[in-house]
Parts: C-alpha cells; structure tokens; sequence
C-alpha cells in the first residue's frame, strides 16, 4: 500500500489521518487495521475518554417564573443516563427553560465531535454517523432529544458493526423513533403508518423496491404467488402499521378504567392497543392473536431478509465509503454478502470489510466531498489540535447545514456532493475551516510550535502546510493563489509568536478550503 492509498483508506473510513497515521497504516496493512476497527474495544479509547470527561458545555438562560437564571459550564453527564432519567425534561405540562430541554442533544453533538477527532475506533465512529442518518430522528423535538443520548449510546452505537435484524428491533423499540414516526400512539383501529412507511422505504427494502405504482394487488407483485415478492405496495405498508400497534413508550397515557401508563419514556407494549387479527405481509400469511409482539416482530424479520433490503443496504454503504455512484459490480458484492451473512452477529462489520478491501475501494478518481462534520474533524485530526467541543462551535456547525440529530425529514442529511457544493454551502464550509484554524470557539489551538520550529519564507509555510493537510506534495499553484489573495511575499518570514500567528492559521484554513482537503 502506498502512501496516496493509505491517506485515501483514512479519509473515508476514518475522519482523516492525524500525523503519523497513514505511515502506520502502511506497516501494518489494511487487512490487519480492519480487525481491530471492526472489533472497538472501549476500554482501549482512553483518549476519547479523557476528552469526553473534560469536555464542558456552556448552558445559560434568563430566570423566569418557575426557575431561575442559570450560567454555567456542564459535563456530558447525560451520555450515559437511562432515558426515564431525562424523560421529565419532555414532561410539556412543567415549566422549564428551551435550553434545559435541548440540553441532552447538546450534549451527544458534543460527544460526537470529540469521539470522530479522538476516538482510536474511527471506522465505528464513520459508521454511527452514517446508521443515525440511515435511521434518522429530528431532536429538535423536545422528546426525542431527551431520549438521544440513549438512542445514540444504546442503538445506533451498540448495533452499528453487528446484525441488522437485532439493530431493526432496537431501532423499532427506542423511545426516539416511537416518537419520531409517531407509532408510539398507534392503535387497533388507527394504526398509524409512518413508521411503517418508513421501514420498508427508507429503513430496508428501499425506495425501488416500491410498486405500487404497477400493482395495486398484493398477487399481482412479481413472486408474491410463490411467497416471495420482488418489492412492496401500500398493502404491505398498511399490514405492517397494523403490526406494530401497541408498540408504544410509557408517557402517562390513558387505558382506561382509571389506568395510566408510567411516565418513565421506556418502550413497553399494550396488549390491548394491538391489532390482533390475521394480517398479510409481503405475501405471508399472519395467523390472528399471536403472542404479544410477535407480529411486529415477523414483520421484522421479513424485511431484514428481503433481497432488496441487501441491495439497498449495500448500495447504501457503497456509496458512503467510496463514491456517489459505486460500481455495479461492488454494489452487487456488497449486497451478497449482506445477504450471506444476515444470521452473524457481525454481519454489517463483514459488509464493510469486504467492501473496504475490494478492488473498487482502492480505485482512484472515486472521492466524495466531506461533509461538514468530516471537513471540521479532519482539519482538527491533521491540525494536531488538542480539541474539545463548545457550545459556541455546536451553535455555528448548525449553520454550517449539517445540524447533527437535527435533519427534519426521516431521510436525515443527504450523502450526494451535489448537496454541499452550492455557493452559498462553499461559504459556509470556508467560514468553518477559517474560524477552527482561528480557534475562534476555543475548540484547542493549531500545533504550530510543533510544526514551525524555526521561522520559515511564506511560500514554504504555505507548503508544509499542504503536505502537513494532504500528505501530499505541494501544489504550486495553491501556493501561488494563497500567497497572492494573502499579498504575502514568498520570501517573508513567519514563524509562530505574535506576528506570526495570524498569518499562518490563515495559511492553513486556505489549504483545508482548496479541492484537495475539501475531498475524500
């Protein structure tokens, strides 16, 4: 493996090499690199951990009727609390401030940054961002960002290497979904269908596998006869919501005769909320009265083994880690080895590993644009930066138009370069770069000491600085432009101190705003 493969492997299955990254990458092999970031062992994280204990966000609010005026530094103590213990946060009928109630989200926004700059397990942490996109809740709703922190510690993080069919329950169970998709107030008689929409189209078995448009009879879909249908129409959708009635979270409703549900936000199942008639799902037959859950849970299983959702998984990660229109023949591999292994346990960490150590995956001219939560940590990573989040940053890496947890549409945010490559995104993502490298949110200061010991000529500063971002030679055109739109001679002196500070952060956020750092 060369140097320009193994920077390649680090930007799209790490957040970007650090110093020293990609030569130790090389020695070892990639083979050997993924068994290790395909089995995380967290009590090998120290790093992430010292960060994440030191990590403190900045809360403050006005004193109102009911409380008083608060301005203080907090740990990320809500990672790991059990949702009933944040869920009076979502109590509506209590007065409490906005900030109070947002505060859990804050703090998992927190804990991502910190994790993807210094977590030692980068490849999970590149997989948790993409499954809480795959299984995308709004936390601008006061009740799932309460229930975030378990939601990203307990689903999307637990399941993000392991089997798809366990990682479907615990995403159909979680208190962030049920309210999200609104099942959590789905009953016999008026099952709701959003969460059942969403399972077949964007959780599984995809958006081309929908023909409802060419069938509007389960019998008539190609294979229902023999039992396996080629896709899904709103028949199955319909059956499916009326499977996973009565799955709902303990909110203090009502059912009846006196009786109240808990109010603890954890998942429970109502008996008599469900629909326990026969039902048919793709082409299956369900027997009436089942055993409780087991409905839903069939439904589950039906999905996770459909052939679309391997396609529609595999192209999913395909596209992901290696390019915007893989390959037909790498999409193929990935979903048949998906399918292969839908009983492991490591299923999703054998899909990624074959995809990783595929031919196509080292194909050149197959980059993505970083989003901007790739573009901040990988500036930080190669930045030497001794980071840890802030408010300030979270509030103005929302802005930047990837508001993490914050995408409104089940979707989440979109995976296509054509999305953050409008001028108006460019700006932002230039704004970004150029406040990290000014340590403008007091995130942690650019090494520069380490990196300029001695004072060197401008055009040399501009250099290092692209080998110290790229790993690559210098282009010298980048140099010529960045010189030119600082009005830096080239052979002006800089080193760091009080002269030379300002000049060479510029100098660095300029090379993270060129093609060859915003790229992949």
């Amino acid at each position: 493996m060369n140097a320009t493969l193994s920077r390649a492997v680090l930007n799209r299955l790490s957040f970007g090499p650090r110093p020293g990254d990609a030569e130790a990458l090389q020695r070892e092999g990639l083979a050997r690199w993924l068994d290790r970031q395909l089995a995380p062992d967290d009590h090998q994280d120290e790093a992430a951990a010292r960060a994440l204990d030191a990590c403190r966000l900045s809360i403050k609010y006005d004193g109102g009727q009911d409380w008083s005026a608060v301005d203080e530094e907090r740990p990320l103590a809500a990672l790991d609390q059990p949702v009933e213990a944040l869920w009076p946060l979502a109590d509506g009928k209590r007065s409490l401030p906005g900030p109070e109630r947002q505060f859990p989200r804050q703090q998992t926004v927190a804990a991502t940054l910190v994790r993807a700059v210094h977590s030692r397990w980068q490849l999970r942490e590149v997989l948790a961002d993409f499954w809480h996109n795959h299984f995308n809740v709004f936390a601008g709703e006061q009740s799932v960002a309460v229930a975030l922190p378990s939601y990203d510690r307990d689903v999307i993080r637990r399941h993000a290497l392991g089997n798809f069919r366990e990682f479907l329950e615990a995403v159909a169970t979680s208190t962030a979904m049920l309210v999200y998709l609104n099942n959590r107030s789905s009953r016999a008689g008026s099952a709701n269908e959003n969460y059942a929409r969403e399972l077949f189209e964007l959780h599984s078995l995809g958006r081309d596998a929908y023909l409802n448009a060419l069938y509007d009879k389960w019998r008539a879909v190609p294979g229902a006869a023999q039992g396996a249908p080629r896709g899904y129409i709103d028949q199955d959708v319909y059956e499916a919501a009326r499977a996973f009635t009565g799955w709902t979270i303990e909110d203090g409703a009502g059912l009846g005769g006196g009786q109240r549900l808990p109010e603890t936000g954890r998942f429970t199942f109502v008996e008599g909320w469900h629909d326990g008639y026969q039902k048919r799902v793709l082409a299956q037959e369900f027997d009436p009265f089942q055993a409780p859950m087991a409905d839903g849970r069939r439904v589950l299983d039906l999905v996770a083994d459909h052939p679309a959702t391997a396609l529609h998984l595999g192209r999913k990660l395909c596209v992901r880690l290696v390019a915007d229109r893989p390959p037909d023949r790498l999409v193929a591999m990935a979903a048949a080895v998906w399918h292969d292994n839908r009983r492991k346990p490591d299923q999703i960490a054998r899909v990624v590993r074959a995809i990783a150590l595929s031919p196509d995956f080292a194909a050149p001219g197959s980059g993505k644009i970083k989003r901007p939560l790739e573009l901040a940590a990988s500036l930080l990573r190669a930045g030497g930066v001794g980071f840890t989040a802030t408010s300030a940053m979270i509030r103005d890496l929302d802005a930047s138009g990837q508001r993490l947890f914050g995408a409104p549409a089940p979707t989440g945010h979109p995976d296509q370069d054509e999305h953050w490559l409008g001028s108006s995104a460019l700006r932002r993502r230039w704004d970004l770069v150029l406040a990290l490298a000014e340590n403008r949110w007091k995130t942690g200061a650019l090494d520069l000491a380490g990196l300029f010991p001695e004072p060197v000529p401008a055009a040399a500063a501009v250099e290092r600085w692209q080998q110290r971002l790229t790993g690559l030679d210098a282009e010298p055109a980048t140099t010529r432009a960045i010189l030119d739109g600082m009005g830096l001679k080239p052979d002006r002196p800089l080193a760091p101190g009080k002269d030379g500070d300002a000049p060479l952060k510029r100098i660095a956020a300029y090379v993270a705003m060129a093609p060859r750092f915003q790229t992949r």
